[in-house]
C-alpha cells in the first residue's frame, strides 16, 4: 500500500424509520427500540478485527451511511468515533462525514454530534416539493428540508445535501426553478441523483403494472443536460456524475472508492477493500442486522465475504469506478493494476465519437457529452 494514500472507514448504520419506495439500500424498520449500546459493542469488536489485519493506517475519512445514520444518539456516534482512534492513527485533518434525514427531531441533535466528533453532514432532502416528497415515501416537508439545511449550515462548516431527478412528470424547466432554490441554500456540495428504477423494489413493482412512468430518454437527457448547465454557473461543476462541488469541497471520503484506495467497511451489509499481504481484498459483512450482531458476538466479525481480487478485476474496479470522475483515470496506473496498457485502438474510437479525452498528464477522462452514457464506454475500455 502506499504510505500516502488515504483510508476511510465506512460505518453501516441499518436502521430507518420508514423505507422508502425507491430505495434497495441495506435498511430496515424495525418498531422495537433498538439496542443502541450492544450495536456500539458489537461495531467496536468488527473495529478491532479489521484493525488486526489491516494495522498502521492513518485514517483520512469516516463516513456513517446507512440506513438512517441520524436515528443513533450522539453519544453512540461518539463511542464509534473512539474506538477507530483507538486502532487506528487519525488524519490532523480528518473528514467525518454523518448522513442525516431532514426531520426536526434529528436536526436538533446536530450540535450534539458535533461535539461527538462529526464534522461534515450530508442530507437526503430529496426534493423541495412537498407533493414530490410523498410520492417519494420522504416522511419530511419541503419547509423541515430547508430548515435542517440551516440548521446544518449553522452548526458545520461542511454540509451537502441530495435531490433526485428525472422523476414522473417532471420538466426540464420545472428542475431547473427547483435546482435554482436549492442551490441558493447550498454550500461547497450538492449530490444531484437521476432516479433509477431499482429491482425488488416497490417502485419496480409499480413501474411494471404501468403506475410510475419515468421520463423518456430524451426527457432524461434534457434534465441532465440542464443540471451541468445550472450547476457549472452556480460554481459546483460535476467532479463526478452525481455529485457537484465548489473547488475543495468534494466529498473526501468517496474520493477514496473513486481513486481505488483502501477503505474498511463496519457494520451490517458494509463493503470494504483492504490491502493485506499484498493483496486487494474485497470484504462484505452480514446485512441483516441481527444475524450480523450475532455474528460479531460469536466470532470477533461479521465477514461473509473476504477475497482477494484478481489483477483484471481490481483493474476493472479501477476503471469503472474512476471513469465516473471528472478528472479521469491515470492511464500508467491502470496498466500497472492490470499488467496490460488500455487498447489504444478503442480509445481512439471512443475519441473519434467525442465521449473520452487524454489529456497531456496521462489520463484519460470521459467528455460531458460522454457521462450520459458512461457505461457503455466502460464496458467498451474493458472489453
Amino acid at each position: 500500500m502506499n504510505a500516502k494514500s488515504p483510508f476511510g472507514v465506512y460505518i453501516h448504520w441499518p436502521f430507518c424509520l420508514s423505507k422508502c419506495p425507491y430505495c434497495d439500500f441495506n435498511s430496515h424498520v424495525r418498531r422495537a427500540p433498538i439496542d443502541e449500546a450492544r450495536f456500539v459493542r458489537a461495531f467496536a469488536a468488527e473495529i478491532a478485527a479489521t484493525a488486526a489485519r489491516a494495522p498502521d493506517r492513518t485514517v483520512a475519512t469516516i463516513f456513517f451511511g446507512g440506513g438512517t445514520p441520524s436515528l443513533m444518539q450522539p453519544a453512540t456516534v461518539g463511542a464509534i468515533l473512539e474506538s477507530v482512534a483507538r486502532h487506528w492513527t487519525i488524519a490532523p485533518d480528518i473528514e467525518v462525514t454523518l448522513e442525516a434525514n431532514p426531520t426536526s427531531v434529528e436536526a436538533a441533535r446536530f450540535r450534539g454530534y458535533r461535539s461527538a466528533g462529526i464534522n461534515r453532514v450530508s442530507l437526503g432532502v430529496q426534493s423541495l416539493d412537498d407533493r414530490v416528497l410523498a410520492e417519494l415515501g420522504r416522511t419530511h416537508t419541503a419547509r423541515e428540508a430547508l430548515q435542517a439545511v440551516g440548521i446544518a449550515r449553522a452548526v458545520f462548516d461542511r454540509y451537502s445535501f441530495d435531490l433526485i431527478y428525472a422523476r414522473p412528470r417532471q420538466t426540464p424547466r420545472e428542475w431547473a426553478n427547483e435546482l435554482r432554490l436549492a442551490l441558493a441554500e447550498a454550500g461547497e456540495h450538492l449530490s444531484l441523483y437521476q432516479l433509477t428504477v431499482e429491482p425488488d423494489t416497490p417502485f419496480a413493482t409499480l413501474h411494471a403494472a404501468g403506475k410510475l412512468k419515468i421520463p423518456d430518454e430524451d426527457t432524461a437527457r434534457a434534465l441532465y443536460d440542464t443540471t451541468q448547465e445550472i450547476c457549472a454557473a452556480h460554481g459546483l461543476p460535476a467532479y463526478e456524475i452525481s455529485n457537484h462541488a465548489r473547488p475543495g469541497g468534494e466529498c473526501r471520503h468517496n474520493l477514496v472508492y473513486w481513486r481505488a484506495h483502501e477503505y474498511a467497511g463496519i457494520g451490517p451489509g458494509a463493503h470494504g477493500r483492504l490491502d493485506i499481504a499484498g493483496a486487494r481484498r474485497a470484504t462484505v459483512t452480514e446485512k441483516r442486522p441481527e444475524a450480523w450482531l450475532e455474528r460479531v458476538e460469536r466470532e470477533g466479525h461479521g465477514l461473509v465475504t473476504d477475497d482477494a481480487l484478481t489483477r483484471d478485476e481490481r483493474a476493472d474496479e479501477f476503471l469503472l469506478m474512476g471513469l465516473r470522475l471528472a478528472e479521469g483515470i491515470d492511464i500508467a496506473r491502470y496498466a500497472a493494476l492490470a499488467g496490460r496498457p488500455l487498447d489504444p485502438g478503442r480509445i481512439a474510437a471512443l475519441r473519434e465519437h467525442g465521449l473520452v479525452e487524454t489529456t497531456s498528464a496521462g489520463r484519460l477522462r470521459v467528455t460531458l457529452p460522454g457521462f450520459p452514457v458512461l457505461d457503455a464506454v466502460v464496458a467498451d475500455l474493458a472489453a
